[in-house]
């Protein structure tokens, strides 16, 4: 019988932003979640559907962005690269930097865990580097989890929130 170490079998808590600007968007966002539980990722709890303008190109088609709360026996590097074989089989294509694409999905915290971590040529820095900026983020985040806190700089969501742009504030539309 081979020898499990004692963290294989433990349980890792995440937070993943969704999105997608390509296509049937809500379908995609549905078919990653589908494509998540097949995969060892449970979903615990996920926000409400919000559309969002493109960034930093708002001539691109809106996003439609979610967040969820999951639980897996996954590491970090498993669930990194799983994430990374969904996007790709949902037909997500390398492009350059901020161009539209079917689906995106971002670790934005695992475990509470402040660091930085290499994979698959990939740097992953959590908590997410730019989570605290983005609207598309902070709400859908705000509404499963109204006491998180940034594991990095310790802020509450809510005061992550009011430091967002009042045009921020109102160009997020839920769905």
């Amino acid at each position: 019988m081979k020898n499990q170490g004692i963290l294989e079998n433990l349980v890792n808590y995440a937070y993943l932003s969704l999105g997608s600007n390509l296509g049937n968007k809500v379908f995609n966002l549905e078919f990653v979640k589908y494509k998540l539980g097949i995969n060892d990722v449970t979903i615990v709890k996920s926000s409400s559907y919000y559309l969002t303008k493109s960034w930093p190109n708002t001539k691109f088609p809106d996003f439609i962005n979610a967040v969820l709360y999951v639980r897996t026996n996954l590491s970090l590097y498993e669930l990194f690269k799983k994430i990374k074989q969904i996007e790709k089989s949902l037909g997500r294509t390398k492009k350059p930097k901020n161009y539209p694409r079917i689906c995106d999905i971002d670790i934005i915290d695992f475990n509470y865990i402040s660091s930085k971590y290499s994979f698959l040529d990939q740097k992953i820095i959590l908590p997410h580097i730019r989570m605290h900026q983005r609207n598309f983020v902070l709400i859908p985040l705000y509404e499963i989890n109204k006491i998180w806190i940034h594991p990095k700089s310790k802020k509450n969501i809510v005061k992550l929130i009011s430091s967002l742009s009042n045009n921020d504030l109102r160009s997020i539309k839920l769905v």
